[in-house]
């Protein structure tokens, strides 16, 4: 094992891009969506969705309004969470079918995920899977609109598609800029229509986002800002959303902090609570937003040897106390995150999620090979990934 800096260390500023989409952000934005899809040229988008949104009035809704706009939409529906390799080649062989020169997302992150890897296919081709990494795919994409139906994620803006990987049981991360959409549409009162758990688990992620965000190794001001920003505002909404999916102003909240979350992390990226996250997602195909509610208070415990008093920042943004020694701080924060990890109604270990013992090495392996694990502030070997999966058990 090898640490990075020591306690307090934060890195020189450094010149940096931010990379955003156009973004669309206000109750009743959805409207907003068909006219995207229409300005950028786009006129026979394929809507990648999922069956429990073509239950909702949204798809409808959308449909009518693409038709509205005088375009022709066509749709892949099949999309599950932890979307598998082949449920991307499926839509790319609907995207051709169609004769499709754009995409609309209309979902949640998974969905999101697959309308991305479909746009890699349409103008790269090749297998999904081939991919994995940082900017392989070299051809521009076609058009991408985004329209999440959770907060969370952070996909709407994001440079990741995380693709399931269910030969090597586990899931690949592709980075590149080109993955970031034209444009993203957010309307808070889509939230509505999410259930609880599925709020808890978006809103879990978009603080694992925040914290992972702050002391990631490429940080700036601009992401530290808005990391800091987000969560406090997931700090204060998460439960009452939760609680309560017809609060607007909590819907509303809760949007704009994963916004802001998002556009943190997909500029700072990430780091070990995500790299371990994405192998337990591709084992167990359990939610990735609980699997980094389970992950992060140990990440944070590991990380703090190295970045402390970042966790002090952290830990004041969201109103706890931050008397004595930055370690002890950030011991706090993490018992805190376990604490509103179990008020929202998620299993507080990876057992429950069907992890063994057994599985710890390829998990670990995996995990040390994933890019999330690139930008964490302490570097870590085999043995410190498979001890916080086993306290994480």
């Amino acid at each position: 094992m090898s640490d990075v800096g020591g306690a307090g260390w934060r890195r020189p500023s450094a010149v940096a891009k931010f990379h955003t989409p156009e973004i669309v952000l206000g109750r009743g934005a959805f409207v907003e969506a068909a006219v995207a899809v229409a300005g950028l040229g786009v006129r026979r988008p394929l809507i990648v969705s999922d069956r429990t949104i073509e239950r909702t009035r949204w798809y409808g809704d959308l449909v009518a309004d693409l038709r509205r706009q005088g375009l022709t939409p066509g749709a892949h529906l099949d999309v599950s969470p932890n979307p598998r390799a082949q449920e991307i080649a499926d839509g790319f062989a609907a995207y051709q079918a169609h004769g499709a020169d754009g995409l609309v997302a209309l979902g949640g992150g998974s969905v999101i995920d697959a309308a991305k890897g479909v746009a890699v296919l349409a103008s790269n081709g090749g297998l999904i899977l081939e991919y994995e990494g940082i900017d392989k795919a070299r051809r521009p994409l076609p058009p991408v609109v985004v329209v999440p139906t959770t907060a969370g994620s952070g996909a709407d803006v994001s440079q990741f598609c995380i693709v399931n990987d269910p030969e090597r049981r586990t899931k690949i991360t592709i980075i590149g800029r080109s993955l970031v959409p034209n444009v993203t549409v957010i309307d808070p009162t889509m939230l509505t229509t999410a259930p609880p758990e599925v709020t808890a688990q978006a809103g879990m992620d978009t603080l694992t986002h925040c914290i992972e965000a702050y002391v990631s190794l490429a940080r700036g001001r601009l992401t530290d800002s808005l990391a800091v920003e987000a969560l406090t505002g997931v700090w204060t909404n998460i439960e009452r959303l939760v609680d309560d999916p017809s609060d607007p102003d909590a819907g509303e909240e809760m949007s704009l902090a994963s916004l802001r979350a998002g556009m943190a992390f997909t500029n700072a990226i990430l780091g070990a609570a995500h790299a371990m996250s994405h192998p337990v997602g591709g084992h167990c195909d359990a939610p990735h937003g609980t699997i980094n509610a389970v992950l992060l208070p140990h990440v944070i415990r590991y990380n703090a040897v190295v970045c402390a008093d970042d966790f002090v920042r952290l830990a004041d943004a969201v109103g706890l106390s931050t008397g004595g020694d930055a370690r002890t701080v950030a011991d706090r924060l993490a018992d805190a995150v376990a604490r509103l990890r179990t008020r929202v109604g998620l299993p507080d270990g990876l057992a429950g999620l069907g992890v063994a013992e057994g599985d710890l090495d390829l998990l670990t392996a995996n995990a040390l090979a994933d890019s999330c694990m690139i930008t964490n502030p302490r570097r870590p070997d085999g043995h410190d990934v498979a001890d916080m999966y086993r306290q994480a058990l």
